[in-house]
């Protein structure tokens, strides 16, 4: 063969495989690692979180034929609630060619993750990884934590307790308040803000408890809930999640505890069951989405879409499909599936959710600006959680503009387009 015919048919295959490389692009996917626990006493929560994380995905864009000729395919990866299998599962999914991290469960694992991630993406700049952090509210993630690559659509537990705080002002009939939470970086955090934000607000309160358990470790909370009673407490501040709020849930009601509770995530996967008839009128969660009443149809129309789909499951994590459509939109303005690009489009991005609010992705911080609710534990709702008859009544919302917090965020790692 001669060398001019050879080097022809090393063009004509060249561009041949081009070709199939772009058409195999085209028609490829978009995946997501969901790095959360799907097995082990938080399964239920990391569960739920994948069945919303797959139906936003179809909704938002592989219904409408996907996103820039490309579907969005979630991956679930069991990390156990460990930072350890987190980073196990982060390189995994590095591995597998997947550049976007969606983690939402422990912040504690989310500082591991951010942290893996600023390292890698400095390391290999070639091969970029996007941190989607649902759910993980440690205010050190967009503040001494910050860097590019990091995405918080969720408020923040200093944002969630100003919103908590908020509506404790108002009741003159709390005098004394019990803090309970988990042992780790975010019930550490949420401790601190009940204290900082009640001694602006309500100096008067006395805060009759202070107190951190084993995060999973705790099955039977009646001497917590023997501690809080002989404390006189009129209320009841946690941020338990998980296993832990249900058990302390239903030691509550054991234990005829009649204060009050404010809480983060006092909702769903078993904790609404548990807590039942007690809990009405007086178990309070503060949220990003509404339930009852759905604000508008299209919120609605979606809850219904994925009771039908789902009829054990509810929609518990508003923020998640915040999350999908916000991504859906960033790739459709970069034009591109490249977490560097994707990460330009969503800093400053403006949305406004199915449920009518309007949501802002801070350059600044990467922290999302989003007004809250506070939701009261009630019967007779029209979206009922756990199939139990109880279910959230939004009380009142609170604007964006209020819950809006300073920064100390100093973002030194964004890269140069």
């Amino acid at each position: 063969m001669s060398v001019k015919k050879h080097t022809l048919k090393l063009v004509a295959a060249t561009a041949v495989a081009s070709i199939m490389s772009t058409s195999a692009m085209a028609e490829g996917t978009i995946k997501i690692a969901f790095i959360d626990p799907l097995s082990g006493p938080f399964a239920a929560v990391g569960q739920s979180g994948f069945s919303e994380y797959k139906f936003a995905a179809d909704y938002f864009a592989n219904n409408q034929g996907g996103v820039i000729g490309k579907k969005i395919e979630i991956v679930g990866l069991d990390n156990k609630i460990s930072p350890k299998e987190s980073l196990i599962q982060l390189k995994n999914a590095i591995g597998q060619g997947i550049r976007f991290i969606a983690q939402g469960n422990s912040s504690g694992v989310a500082n591991a993750l951010t942290d893996a991630i600023r390292k890698h993406n400095k390391r290999n700049p070639d091969k970029t990884v996007l941190f989607l952090n649902y759910s993980a509210v440690d205010p050190a993630l967009t503040e001494k934590k910050c860097n590019f690559w990091h995405f918080r659509f969720d408020a923040n537990a200093n944002m969630k307790m100003s919103a908590i705080t908020d509506t404790i002002k108002k009741r003159k009939d709390i005098k004394k308040i019990y803090i309970i939470g988990q042992d780790y970086s975010f019930g550490k955090a949420v401790s601190a803000a009940a204290k900082k934000f009640l001694k602006m607000k309500r100096p008067d309160i006395e805060i009759v408890g202070d107190e951190l358990h084993p995060i999973g470790k705790v099955k039977d909370f009646t001497p917590y809930i023997s501690k809080i009673s002989a404390s006189g407490a009129n209320a009841i501040i946690t941020g338990n999640w998980g296993a832990d709020m249900v058990n302390l849930a239903r030691a509550a009601n054991s234990g005829g505890v009649k204060a009050d509770f404010f809480t983060y995530y006092a909702a769903g996967t078993g904790i609404t069951a548990a807590i039942g008839e007690g809990g009405v009128g007086r178990i309070r969660l503060v949220s990003e989405g509404h339930q009852n009443p759905a604000p508008t149809a299209t919120w609605d129309a979606y809850l219904g879409a994925y009771k039908k789909l789902n009829p054990k499951k509810d929609i518990t994590q508003a923020r998640i499909a915040h999350v999908v459509q916000m991504f859906v939109k960033a790739v459709k303005k970069a034009n591109s599936a490249d977490p560097m690009k994707v990460a330009f489009a969503l800093e400053g991005m403006e949305n406004t959710t199915l449920a009518g609010d309007k949501m802002v992705m801070r350059a600044s911080d990467h922290q999302l600006q989003m007004p809250l609710q506070i939701a009261v534990h009630s019967a007779g709702v029209k979206w009922d959680i756990d199939n139990s008859g109880y279910g959230l009544q939004t009380e009142n919302t609170v604007p964006l503009t209020t819950n809006e917090l300073a920064t100390s965020c100093n973002m030194k790692n964004r890269p140069k387009m």
